[in-house]
């Protein structure tokens, strides 16, 4: 694995963790290139709609939580795997892609979410 590898996963998990937590504008500042092109059907396309979206997500659910399971790099992107915790007692499993450009800046995000389930139908976890 490259250095820039490696540095784009752990930009990556910068960028998700702070706007998660609250910062979406810091982290768009620190870790977003010229362009954001956004793929979740739930947020806009660009910075702007990507920093209402979790500036609203935060004031709505101030005391949610994450955890990074994974984070693999091959080439210019990097998935991540997290496990969410929501204040109402809801878990959630994420995948994450991102794109970086080649100054190491997220240019690109995809992402799919599942909810951890009460059963299922083995003795494997989510995460």
């Amino acid at each position: 694995m490259t250095t820039q590898q490696e540095n784009n996963k752990q930009n990556a998990i910068n960028f998700y963790q702070m706007a998660y937590l609250g910062d979406p504008s810091k982290a768009v500042e620190l870790y977003v290139g010229d362009q954001y092109i956004q793929h979740n059907p739930l947020v806009g396309d660009g910075t702007q709609p990507f920093i209402d979206y979790f500036e609203r997500m935060n004031r709505e659910y101030p005391n949610k939580s994450i955890r990074f399971l994974r984070a693999i790099a091959e080439g210019n992107l990097v998935a991540l795997h997290t496990h969410q915790t929501w204040p109402d007692g809801d878990q959630y499993v994420t995948m994450d892609f991102f794109r970086f450009d080649d100054n190491g800046k997220i240019v690109e995000h995809w992402d799919a979410i599942q909810t951890v389930p009460d059963e299922i139908a083995h003795n494997n976890t989510m995460f």
